[in-house]
């Protein structure tokens, strides 16, 4: 068998493992990446829109890599909050944050394709894809993956100081570290598509409760708006099916008026809907980030945003401890780690299914509270800051990346 040495595995090649092994070699630190996809896969998964709010977009700054992202971005300049068949609305306004944008809508698989393509031009960075951690075995001072796959030699492991589980809602290395998890399923799927709306509203996201489930529609470059409706499982299956003009009719129906109706979708794509939660952020010298560590509804659109946080933390933490040459995996460190990010993750968690549990509930008289506290919520300036400053990924003490510092 042959091992090879490295200071941080991270495991998973997505945005938020792309952007930690990017950050950390960046800074001097000897960082493998393990990704089970392979560089040239292709999978409807990354067919949906992805919102990046103000601090995620600040965040991919502080790395270099947002001035590749930013001519396939949208901003996000006004939110449009209410319920369907109800009076009650609620608009958030960046420019009364003295910003020009809540944050950025990208298409998922541009997000994927730019950061991948940076991971694979950062040096200092050993990528092994498509690979796979198959076992699991913690020592006194450092942990061993057993790997397998195209992308690795029969046999082949690797021996780290700290092991980061970025690999996604159905982490293997979660499971391997034996941290178990609590799971909602909420009986729904969310139908994401591309839409070309009759009156197009450039800068502005719309967020719809209906009796189905919440509608987002998020503004995307050329006069498009990302989908993503949130529905039970045979409508969403019967209108992913559904002829375009059928489809586009359930959808106006459905959003109302205000964009004139809609005249083309692109694309159309399914996802299963469930909160998967992590019991323990830590365990031994693994933490976890990203979906790893939570998996969210995406009525707020906060899952991504949440990742790149658990990045800009794990890798303040790491390299503190390198410029100190002190051990990153130490388990005093993954304590304090994991207490700085309980605190954001709580509240995002809580309030993602709080909100989407207010939302679909059918209480007698509930819709009508809900429309007044909407037009509440829209004459009550602090309330809507303290919300804009959420929708802005903020709210908490901020890491270096956060604050717009390099790594």
């Amino acid at each position: 068998m042959t091992t090879h040495d490295t200071t941080v595995a991270v495991v998973g090649g997505g945005p938020v493992g792309a952007c930690l092994a990017i950050a950390l070699a960046r800074g001097g630190v000897a960082v493998t990446t393990v990704d089970a996809s392979s560089p040239a896969a292709a999978s409807r998964d990354r067919e949906r829109p992805i919102a990046l709010s103000h601090g995620s977009c600040v965040i991919l700054n502080a790395l270099g890599l947002w001035s590749a992202l930013a001519s396939h971005a949208a901003p996000i300049r006004t939110i449009h909050v209410a319920e369907q068949g109800r009076l009650g609305t609620t608009v958030l306004r960046a420019a009364d944050h003295d910003i020009d944008a809540f944050g950025h809508v990208v298409d998922a698989s541009r997000l994927e394709r730019s950061l991948g393509e940076a991971l694979a031009a950062t040096a200092g960075v050993r990528v092994l894809r498509p690979a796979t951690v198959v076992d699991l075995e913690s020592g006194e001072g450092d942990v061993r993956l057993a790997l397998s796959g195209a992308g690795v030699a029969a046999d082949d492991a690797i021996r780290a100081r700290l092991v980061v589980a970025a690999d996604g809602t159905r982490s293997t290395v979660r499971g391997l570290a034996g941290i178990a998890v609590r799971e909602h399923d909420y009986g729904q799927v969310a139908l994401t598509a591309a839409v070309v709306p009759c009156e197009p509203a450039p800068g502005s996201a719309f967020e719809r409760f209906t009796a189905d489930g919440p509608l987002a529609l998020l503004p995307l470059t050329g006069g498009r708006h990302g989908l993503v409706w949130t529905l039970p499982p045979q409508r969403a299956q019967a209108l992913v099916a559904a002829p375009e003009s059928a489809f586009l009719a359930a959808l106006g129906a459905a959003f109302g008026g205000r964009l004139g109706g809609f005249r083309a979708v692109q694309w159309r794509a399914l996802h299963p809907l469930a909160m998967v939660s992590a019991t323990a952020d830590v365990r031994g010298r693994v933490v976890l980030a990203g979906n790893a560590a939570r998996t969210l509804h995406p009525v707020a659109g906060q899952g991504l945003n949440l990742g790149l946080r658990d990045c800009a933390w794990v890798a303040e933490s790491v390299l503190d401890a390198h410029r100190r040459g002190i051990d990153p995996g130490a388990p005093a460190r993954l304590t304090a780690l994991a207490a700085a990010r309980r605190p954001d993750r709580a509240e995002i968690v809580g309030g993602t299914d709080a909100l989407v549990r207010l939302f679909t509930a059918r209480l007698p008289g509930l819709g009508i509270a809900r429309g007044l506290g909407l037009a509440l919520l829209d004459l009550a300036p602090p309330l809507k800051r303290l919300l804009g400053r959420h929708a802005m990924g903020y709210g908490h003490p901020s890491p270096r990346m956060l604050r717009g510092l390099a790594p």
